[in-house]
């Protein structure tokens, strides 16, 4: 209830003993014992030599740009940073504010574009440790502007006419992200997950956490949604000590090379679309960083084959007037889609962003 204290004992221990011991106060010693007994209790397959062994990997991050703005986001197995930067290059040569802010020429393009993005993503991202993922070609602004040459002004493309590039033509809902910006300047963009809430529903007995269900990120049978719908192949397929590809996209934004928005979502396969808009209210509409993240969102990715909006996202014309070009438009199934924190700096200080949709905070000190 509203004003009661939560107490975490179990939870408090862990993170003294991370503080004390490091990764060894996780992947080693009593808090591993009672990740492995959990495991146990369910079924699982993880062992005390599994987590001794694992490693944090270093991986640099993807960067692109967009006008005369330069973008730097997360690589795979992320396909966030990837995808957001092809997505912004598509889009790039289009004149997207005389088309107007949600209308229908506006969301049709833009859904053209997430298809196209999203066969990419389903087909050739996978754990760059195990798979050759083109990111030559898909950080190509002319790759992009190949793909853009596909799409029909006027009429949706068939998700079925809709197929991944060939790169030998070319070189949860319980996720939580937070923005940071210093007084010197310095950005931070930090993105985590679960997956799904309460990820797979065991917390560690005796330790005070959830354990994830990330599992559900890989393509564990090809052509296959996962349980935000996704589909992937060969690249993403189960392997031992493999990573699952995620769409976290935690991003920084360079104006005159210094941060100039700091942002990223929650939200599934939807993160990577909400990024993308919010970037674009701010760069081409002009959005105050408040309202970039408040106002209606909509998403596509591939499959299934249709435009999924939040309550109030479209005017009856406008969804009229796409379904006449040939889409389907159907409301989200979680009802809102992302919910963003996002910092913009300007010449006048810090402008905060949290996302109306659930209890987001902008703070400054």
């Amino acid at each position: 209830q509203p004003g009661d204290v939560l107490r975490q004992p179990d939870l408090a221990r862990t993170l003294r003993r991370i503080a004390r011991d490091g990764r060894n106060g996780f992947y080693r010693g009593p808090t591993a014992e009672k990740i492995v007994a959990t495991m146990k209790q369910g079924g699982g397959l993880i062992t005390a030599n599994d987590l001794a062994r694992y490693e944090a990997v270093y991986r640099p991050p993807v960067t692109g740009t967009f006008d005369s703005l330069t973008v730097v986001s997360m690589g795979p197995p992320s396909s966030g940073g990837a995808l957001l930067i092809h997505m912004l290059h598509m889009l790039e040569d289009l004149p997207l504010d005389s088309l107007g802010w949600n209308s229908s020429r506006y969301i049709h393009w833009l859904t053209e574009v997430e298809r196209r993005a999203y066969a990419d993503r389903a087909e050739h991202m996978g754990d760059p440790d195990f798979w050759e993922v083109p990111l030559s070609m898909l950080l190509s602004k002319a790759y992009a502007r190949r793909r853009l040459a596909t799409i029909s002004p006027d009429t949706a493309t068939p998700s079925t006419q809709v197929f991944a590039g060939d790169p030998a033509s070319y070189e949860s809902r319980e996720t939580t992200h937070f923005s940071v910006v210093d007084q010197a300047g310095n950005a931070v963009s930090v993105t985590t997950t679960l997956n799904t809430s309460f990820g797979c529903g065991y917390v560690v007995d005796g330790a005070g956490f959830f354990l994830n269900n990330e599992m559900d990120d890989f393509a564990a049978k090809p052509g296959v949604p996962n349980i935000y719908g996704l589909v992937g192949a060969e690249a993403n397929a189960i392997q031992p000590g493999k990573r699952p590809l995620s769409s976290m996209t935690p991003t920084v934004v360079l104006k005159d090379g210094r941060p100039w928005l700091v942002v990223g979502t929650p939200g599934g396969s939807t993160i990577i679309t909400t990024v993308l808009q919010v970037i674009l209210n701010c760069a081409v509409f002009h959005m105050d960083v408040q309202e970039a993240v408040s106002v209606p969102r909509v998403h596509s990715q591939w499959l299934p084959d249709v435009i999924m909006v939040e309550p109030r996202s479209l005017t009856r014309d406008v969804e009229a007037n796409l379904q006449a070009m040939g889409h389907v438009i159907v409301p989200y199934v979680w009802g809102e889609i992302g919910q963003v924190n996002a910092i913009r700096i300007t010449a006048r200080g810090l402008e905060g962003g949290a996302d109306v949709r659930g209890s987001n905070t902008a703070v400054g000190y």
